[in-house]
């Protein structure tokens, strides 16, 4: 067994569903349980993805006294991402898998040099970027019942270079944990909770973990209420997804400016659901590709004073609704693995 002969039970992004698609192993499906189940895509050991979101508005309102309102059009915001995931541990009672990743979000503004708006213009000057490291744990209990646990580190703002970070203002944590019944090699379900951003704040909010197989061609992958996706299965190497995720962070950005200036530390929080389709479809062997669109809801596009969690917004941002389009290249376990 080497790096790809994880996997993992959810074929959506999600809050932790690619992360807990790096958990599962299939040589032991059938003699201790898991939350996989028959028919579900292969695991992912590197991902690299690109999304594009076209032209859209928004419209700011100050929520102070001493915060004005703007408007823009943003022309086009590009986003960029990269996973990796490896085994430290990996024997049919115990996985314990290695994950990292990098993310960066980028906005244009039509005529950016009219917006002197202070959060347009620091959006406009410095991207949203986001470095994480986590560890994801699958303990099979018996042949029927699973635990699954993850914590996630992430550093996120709108730094430039990594020797400016400050743990202090840029950290953020999460963590999920699953309690699961395998009924079947068609059917899994848990129950957990987790605590993490979906929702622009740190929350803690419960978990439904359902993953089943109907038949040959359709089935269901689910971390509830993060996200619900229906599968189709055309063969082994296509598949169709079809369903909503949940998508939220927050962010640690510096506006030098008035009023922004007077807080030592300024938060975006943000979240967003997702309608989605998507197509994954093997290149050859151990690459594949997906290709993913659908139609963005924006939740919260809000600026908070970072030292007070519970605090009214300093801005809150409604942003249009608008498509999405993404396209994905990720590696899988080679079919000599899965063999082994």
């Amino acid at each position: 067994m080497g790096l790809f002969s994880l996997k993992g039970p959810v074929n959506a992004q999600g809050l932790f569903s690619d992360s807990l698609r790096a958990a599962r192993d299939t040589s032991d499906a059938q003699e201790l349980a898991n939350p996989s189940v028959l028919g579900m895509g292969k695991s992912k050991g590197i991902i690299i993805r690109y999304e594009r979101l076209p032209r859209f508005g928004m419209h700011s309102r100050g929520q102070q006294s001493n915060v004005e309102d703007a408007r823009a059009d943003v022309l086009r915001s590009n986003r960029f991402e990269f996973k990796a995931y490896a085994p430290l541990v990996n024997n049919p009672h115990f996985k314990l898998v290695l994950g990292g990743g990098y993310f960066l979000e980028e906005f244009n503004y039509e005529k950016p040099d009219q917006q002197p708006y202070p959060l347009y213009q620091r959006l406009q000057d410095k991207n949203l970027r986001s470095l994480d490291g986590q560890l994801i744990m699958l303990r099979p209990i018996n042949h029927r019942n699973y635990l699954i646990f993850r914590v996630k580190g992430e550093l996120n703002g709108d730094y430039g270079k990594y020797s400016d970070i400050s743990l202090t203002r840029y950290l953020r944590t999460s963590m999920e944990a699953i309690y699961g019944w395998k009924k079947s090699p068609y059917l899994s379900y848990g129950v957990g909770v987790q605590l993490g951003y979906a929702f622009g704040r740190q929350t803690i909010y419960p978990a439904l973990l359902y993953n089943r197989t109907f038949n040959d061609k359709w089935g269901v992958e689910a971390i509830f209420p993060a996200n619900v996706t229906f599968r189709r299965n055309f063969s082994e190497k296509s598949l169709l997804y079809m369903g909503y995720r949940i998508d939220g962070a927050t962010y640690n950005i510096n506006i030098n400016t008035e009023p922004f200036s007077q807080y030592e530390t300024v938060e975006l929080r943000k979240s967003e659901i997702k309608g989605r389709v998507r197509w994954d479809r093997e290149i050859y062997d151990f690459l594949w590709f997906g290709l993913e669109t659908g139609y963005r809801y924006n939740h919260k596009f809000d600026l908070y004073d970072g030292r007070k969690r519970t605090a009214s917004p300093l801005i809150e941002t409604h942003i249009k609704d608008a498509m999405f389009f993404n396209v994905e290249l990720f590696l899988v376990p080679p079919r000599r693995f899965l063999k082994q």
